[in-house]
């Protein structure tokens, strides 16, 4: 009762560059399930690659170290 009672703070927020068209456009090819799969397929392949050289070296390691 003494003490001041909190207020909540507003915010009014208005995007700079919202293109309502561009944002509709967006929203259809969620909808229908559009994406765009080259920026996908080009970094697993790479991580794939990596993966699969350190396997091998780690493979060669051990049938070295072990085969004598």
């Amino acid at each position: 009762m003494l003490m001041k009672r909190p207020t909540y703070r507003r915010f009014e927020y208005i995007p700079r560059f919202y293109n309502p068209d561009k944002d509709e456009q967006e929203r259809r090819k969620r909808k229908l399930g559009f994406r765009n799969y080259r920026r996908f397929d080009r970094r697993k392949g790479v991580n794939k690659i990596i993966i699969w050289a350190i396997a091998i070296i780690i493979i060669a390691w051990f049938i070295s170290k072990y085969s004598n």
